[in-house]
């Protein structure tokens, strides 16, 4: 299946006209560790296998990309199987953080079966990488100009990374699956986040906080605004938040001492 697809209709301009328009896709993908079901997210069916590795370990089930064993994405007449052979240690930590709903594109949380596990304990930002004011702005101006699905069909959110900058991109149908792909792009390709920061076209959730801590990403650059908690949780795990940047000037939330002029 391909990303996108054009779809005929209808538009107004003073009376009703024939159109065709492109649309992104999504279809139901199924997260599969060692055979069982760990969740179906519905996603844009690309880079599947760079969803897989970044959601594996942004939700805690492996602590690195070696624990993964084996990989490969299986299509389905209903959707995809993304299927990955872990070890026995990731597996048992599998089941601390089950999820056994269908996930919305609007919700990275959606499934969860406790508040401990939604609002988990996160470790802390280590590295205290240091961004221009000039390169925070140039950041998302960058953004836009890597969002080919999103020219396509303005139905789409993106993750990218910005390093000297921006040397990946991701796009979905959903913002925090945007970001898992991305996570998994970085370590598909080799790159540390901690080199970093990761720039989306989205709000910042809690739930974008902790995928980008858990990644190691030290800056967190967002063109819409953040959530209070979000704010909260990102503070205590020392991430900078910088927000509502959209290349003429930036709010900072968060350690703005990785700023500077």
């Amino acid at each position: 299946m391909t990303p996108s697809k054009t779809i005929a209709g209808q538009r107004w301009q003073g009376a009703l006209q024939d159109m065709q328009r492109a649309l992104p896709e999504e279809a139901p993908v199924a997260i599969v560790f060692n055979g069982t079901t760990q969740a179906v997210m519905m996603a844009t069916p690309d880079k599947l296998e760079a969803f897989g590795t970044g959601f594996a370990l942004t939700e805690g089930t492996v602590k690195s990309a070696g624990q993964i064993e084996s990989l490969e994405v299986i299509e389905h007449a209903q959707g995809y199987e993304v299927r990955m052979w872990i070890t026995d240690d990731a597996a048992k930590r599998m089941e601390d953080r089950r999820r056994s709903m269908l996930g919305p594109v609007g919700c990275g949380l959606c499934g969860i079966d406790s508040l401990e596990q939604a609002l988990r304990e996160l470790t802390t930002v280590k590295n205290n990488k240091v961004l221009t004011a000039e390169e925070v702005n140039r950041a998302t101006e960058e953004l836009r100009k890597h969002q080919p699905l999103h020219d396509e069909t303005r139905a789409v959110h993106a993750a990218g990374f910005w390093r000297d900058g921006i040397v990946a991109v991701c796009e979905d149908v959903g913002r925090h699956n945007a970001l898992d792909k991305l996570i998994g792009t970085l370590i598909q390709q080799g790159i540390d986040p901690a080199d970093g920061a990761i720039v989306l076209t989205s709000r910042v959730s809690v739930d974008m906080v902790q995928k980008t801590v858990i990644a190691g990403a030290p800056i967190l650059i967002a063109v819409s605004a953040p959530t209070a908690h979000a704010v909260r949780v990102a503070d205590h795990a020392n991430l900078t938040v910088v927000a509502l940047a959209r290349g003429d000037g930036f709010d900072v939330y968060t350690h703005p001492e990785r700023i500077t002029a």
